[in-house]
């Protein structure tokens, strides 16, 4: 099970560009809270208490409890995370406000364990294709990671979907997705036969200085 965080907010006064505007201002992120049979709630929290706690916890599967004052706290997914096109500063999240025993999609990151025989040893490159997989389950159920041991893959060994070890969940992804591959080594190209014989049968271009007496038309002068 995925651990829980803790995240103050309050009420944000009104909507729109010109409210999230002076939130930002005052060090503030605005956000909202939907979910299932509740109206959405216009909210703001600290900007360095949320990016603490972005920074210590898997942001896309792990269970927020939201303090709004002093009603009882609300477990929410953080959903979508808004930031500035020049700056990583973030500017709007999403908060999705869950029921328990309600089931919810989630996805939970992949993580692999070892390294690869081909990377180790025949100097190959683990090329990553999922890095996280979407599942069902409720949400005190909820995976932290799913770890995938690649200590023995060889070159051109892979693993896919089907082989995860899901604890049951159901996934959304196909079954013969492939989740990574050792990748054979990058070789630079060997000089053809051809190019190499070309060299040999190129002469270098000989240029000698021409003495002090010579003249352009290659003619002796007479005295």
């Amino acid at each position: 099970m995925s651990e829980k965080a803790r995240l103050s907010v309050q009420k944000r006064d009104g909507r729109g560009k010109g409210p999230a505007r002076r939130a930002r201002r005052a060090g503030r992120i605005p956000g909202n809270i939907y979910g299932h049979g509740i109206e959405p709630i216009a909210v703001d929290a600290s900007a360095r208490e949320f990016d603490a706690l972005s920074g210590k916890i898997s942001v896309e599967n792990t269970l927020v409890e939201l303090i709004l004052g002093d009603e009882k706290p609300r477990p929410v997914l953080i959903r979508e995370i808004q930031r500035h096109p020049f700056r990583k500063q973030v500017i709007h999240v999403d908060f999705f406000a869950i029921k328990a025993g309600e089931k919810i999609k989630v996805s939970v990151p992949i993580h692999f364990l070892g390294t690869a025989i081909g990377v180790r040893n025949s100097g190959g490159m683990l090329q990553q294709n999922l890095h996280e997989l979407e599942i069902e389950c409720l949400p005190n159920e909820i995976p932290v990671s799913f770890d995938i041991d690649v200590s023995e893959l060889e070159i051109g060994d892979s693993v896919h979907v089907r082989e995860i070890d899901t604890g049951g969940f159901p996934t959304s992804e196909a079954p013969e997705s492939t989740v990574c591959v050792v990748q054979p080594p990058r070789v630079v190209e060997e000089a053809t036969e051809e190019g190499e014989q070309l060299e040999e049968d190129m002469e270098p271009e000989v240029i000698t200085a021409r003495g002090d007496g010579d003249t352009e038309s290659g003619a002796d002068g007479e005295g």
